[in-house]
């Protein structure tokens, strides 16, 4: 099996979305430039913070939440005290679109994500485009100069880069490319399955002033609470809201979570 496991078929079909932007690539990047900088997607993710997510579905999960409304969840994730907002984009397996997150940035003044898997630099410019103010880069999707040459287009396009990694060698790169925000995945490329125990092996490789966030696996407020605890600035939430039957209350309650942790691990160590 691939190492990229399931991530394989998927990265594929992107590099045939990328090629079907080429065309498109001028126009994009000049309605990127027109575009004001970015709202500060790393910037607000310190002190416990929590990345609110939206998806209709996923391949691990199945459906979530088919009916959701962009605008209406990133609106009530707003008021739920959520730091920023992640939105899937991707269409064959997660049922999201660029217009999903058009609609939750015209809702909100959080820092919105754009969450889907990046293998061109031009699929950064169509983001800014779109209003995303950050984009993810999966470090195990972009080979070679790829990592690099997206960082380089989020500078252009004057958007932050949540660069995610799921091994040891993954968070050297990341590091060494100069990634100010990394994201740990507690997912596993090649199962799908989670392992909470990921992001407490690679949290001692980050450096304090690098902004970490612990990604997947996330299920209650113990499970934020542990993952603040053991070193994350801030917790992407996804499948646990999209389940809840009241998202804005779940988010609330996991957002409060979050700080409150993060208050606690500052009092022990002054």
């Amino acid at each position: 099996m691939s190492e990229l496991g399931a991530l394989a078929p998927i990265l594929a079909r992107k590099r045939e979305e990328a090629e079907a932007l080429r065309g498109a690539a001028a126009g994009l990047w000049a309605r990127a430039a027109e575009m004001p900088p970015g709202r500060g997607f790393a910037a607000a993710l310190r002190g416990g913070a929590l990345i609110a997510e939206m998806k209709r579905r996923s391949p691990s999960g199945g459906s979530l939440r088919p009916g959701l409304d962009p605008g209406a969840i990133a609106r009530a994730y707003t008021g739920a005290g959520a730091a920023a907002i992640s939105v899937l984009t991707d269409g064959a397996d997660f049922d999201g679109s660029l217009d999903d997150l058009a609609a939750a940035s015209r809702a909100t003044a959080l820092a919105v994500l754009r969450k889907d898997f990046i293998v061109d630099p031009v699929q950064v410019a169509e983001a800014r485009a779109a209003g995303a103010d950050a984009v993810l880069l999966i470090v195990a999707a972009l080979p070679g100069r790829l990592l690099d040459e997206c960082i380089e287009a989020a500078a252009r396009a004057r958007v932050d880069v949540l660069a995610e990694v799921h091994d040891q060698a993954q968070t050297e790169r990341a590091l060494a490319s100069g990634a100010a925000c990394i994201g740990v995945n507690n997912r596993d490329l090649q199962t799908l399955r989670t392992d909470p125990g990921t992001f407490a092996r690679l949290r001692p490789l980050i450096p304090d002033g690098t902004v970490c966030v612990a990604e997947s696996g996330v299920r209650d407020a113990d499970d934020i609470v542990r993952l603040v605890v053991a070193g994350a600035d801030a917790v992407l939430v996804g499948e646990a809201l999209m389940r809840a039957s009241d998202p804005a209350a779940a988010c609330a309650a996991l957002a409060t979570a979050a700080r409150e942790a993060a208050a606690g691990r500052a009092g022990a160590v002054s």
